[in-house]
């Protein structure tokens, strides 16, 4: 007997205006009355490094990561202005750019 093959859910990235994701954060530790960074990654089990890298907008956040984070700052995700990209969104960026320094040095 053949099992259905179910769809993977797509995973999304949450992308912000430059200095958005910021504000965004400041609003969630002002929504639950976290002091600091470390503080709200203690509450929502995360590391204090991930959040802070976050934080400075290295990373996106993850769609999962910003429900949760709407969720407990009691914030309606409707009224924030974001892009929703796919996961691998950073992966095919880098690997057309590594693709094209291939490229060069191969005419070399």
């Amino acid at each position: 007997m053949r099992v259905p093959v179910r769809s993977p859910t797509k995973k999304m990235r949450i992308k912000f205006e430059r200095g958005k994701q910021r504000k965004f954060i400041d609003m969630v530790l002002v929504g639950v009355s976290a002091p600091s960074l470390r503080e709200l990654g203690r509450r929502i089990n995360l590391n204090y490094q991930t959040l802070k890298n976050y934080y400075s907008e290295r990373r996106l956040l993850s769609e999962e990561l910003f429900e949760t984070l709407c969720k407990i700052a009691d914030m309606d995700k409707n009224k924030i202005s974001f892009e929703e990209i796919p996961n691998n969104w950073g992966q095919v960026k880098g690997g057309k750019k590594s693709r094209r320094r291939l490229e060069v040095k191969r005419l070399k």
